[in-house]
């Protein structure tokens, strides 16, 4: 995904079905200047990261 979409996905007020490494994520906020994005998976939200935008998959 490139961070333009990211920051969309971000912004969007539905529900868009993002996977990290084939898990579902939850994208908490974007960063442009690193390129990279926080994320929690759906299924353990305590579990919070920091990824690169790149790693992103709309599904």
């Amino acid at each position: 995904m490139d961070i333009r979409r990211a920051k969309q996905i971000l912004d969007s007020t539905k529900e868009v079905e993002v996977h990290y490494q084939g898990r579902p994520v939850w994208i908490q906020n974007v960063d442009e200047s690193s390129q990279t994005a926080r994320i929690y998976p759906l299924d353990n939200r305590e579990n919070e990261m920091t990824v690169s935008v790149h790693q992103l998959e709309e599904v």
